[in-house]
């Protein structure tokens, strides 16, 4: 008589059977000894050059800014949770190509300088294979750049900018004149003065249009932005007419006060400078969109800095590739000359960066390519390097 197997057992085999594609995305079938032996160093320099570059950097802004904290009585608690608490993070992202290449160069030079590299290539391991440990590392070090970039620090930024603005003397435009926009189809919003801090508007009218003829003129000495609201859009008026205008006939109405609902915020009405910082990238996606449907010119600098943020992400990749290429060979003069050649190309890609953005403000070139100008360019250098370094 044929034994049957248990009911568990031939579960367990049918999980065998059909999930063997598991093991496919086991990391233990990819990342070796070897492998991690080099993400540990590459991470742990990567970690060292920032702290390192970033003490220095702390030192500097300490020695140039104590006179204005001292003469604006800045607390010692606003300056070490608001101030330098969001100001590392910011410089570390901000120079974070910087400190990859400068990691790939320094540990790399040393494991050649050891003749490290070229006991790996005489024991069979292939150049491209060399690379997977660190491309890992470039793929850890690139999603962590883009979540600090476009979540966690644009929120830390704005309270380092309120600091400087009490601080530093720092001067933030704070108000707006003559402010006209589009806030719905046909709908166009016009504010004579507005004043941020108060977020209160003076001298405001929406006009409202239908097949190109003006039906509804609303106007209001005051508007003032619900703050205190559950939803969004909410303004109060003050003293406001409007005038309705059906045919030939036109219906007025007034009163001292009306709570209404216009598509408007005050970030429409405000631009300071670095504003786009500020905003994570769902609300810069939002905020562009919402900018291009009205028809809105100032909107470039806010798309520059979307897809630089992306851009910069996969600068990991480019520039380690660069460094491995350059410092894999084990020659005579240690790895001064790559440290030196590293600094260069970090700082010529950050400069290009700046450089690239400027062409898509002043020079209508598209924001998109704006930002990834550098990456395409230094790409090339990335296969260049890379087919030679075999040899």
């Amino acid at each position: 008589m044929q034994e049957t197997d248990h009911p568990l057992t031939s579960r367990l085999k049918w999980l065998g059977e059909h999930m063997r594609w598991l093991r496919f995305i086991n990391p233990r079938r990819y990342i070796k000894i070897l492998d991690w032996y080099i993400i540990k160093k590459f991470i742990g320099t990567y970690i060292y050059s920032i702290l390192l570059i970033i003490s220095i950097s702390i030192v500097f802004d300490i020695n140039e800014n104590l006179a204005k904290f001292a003469q604006y009585h800045a607390p010692l608690k606003a300056i070490v949770f608001d101030y330098y608490m969001n100001f590392v993070p910011y410089f570390a992202n901000l120079f974070s190509p910087l400190f990859v290449f400068i990691a790939v160069i320094f540990f790399t030079s040393k494991l050649a300088g050891n003749s490290e590299i070229i006991s790996m290539l005489a024991a069979g391991v292939s150049f491209k294979r060399l690379m997977r440990p660190y491309m890992i590392s470039a793929l850890i070090i690139s999603v962590l750049t883009f979540y600090l970039g476009s979540y966690i620090i644009p929120k830390g930024t704005i309270v380092r900018q309120n600091f400087e603005t009490m601080y530093k003397n720092k001067k933030k435009n704070t108000s707006a004149d003559n402010v006209q926009l589009q806030v719905g189809r046909g709908v166009i919003a016009y504010i004579q003065h507005y004043d941020n801090e108060l977020k209160k508007g003076y001298g405001f009218c929406l006009d409202k249009f239908e097949n190109k003829k003006l039906v509804s003129h609303l106007t209001a000495s005051e508007i003032q932005y619900d703050t205190i609201s559950d939803s969004k859009y909410h303004w109060k008026l003050t003293n406001w007419r409007l005038r309705k205008l059906q045919g030939m006939r036109e219906k007025i109405t007034n009163g001292m006060q009306r709570d209404s609902v216009i598509m408007m915020e005050p970030t429409d009405l405000v631009f300071s400078k670095g504003q786009q910082e500020t905003f994570t990238s769902p609300q810069l996606k939002e905020y562009i969109s919402k900018q291009i449907d009205r028809g809105s010119s100032n909107v470039v600098q806010y798309e520059v800095e979307y897809h630089k943020r992306i851009a910069t992400s996969f600068a990991s990749f480019i520039l380690t590739t660069i460094g491995l290429s350059l410092s894999s060979r084990k020659r005579k003069g240690g790895m001064g000359m790559y440290l030196g050649i590293g600094l260069a190309l970090s700082f010529g890609y950050i400069m290009l960066q700046t450089v690239s953005a400027t062409f898509a403000i002043q020079a209508d070139t598209p924001p998109m390519l704006a930002a990834w100008i550098p990456n395409i360019i230094f790409a090339v250098v990335a296969y260049f390097c890379y087919r030679k370094a075999p040899n």
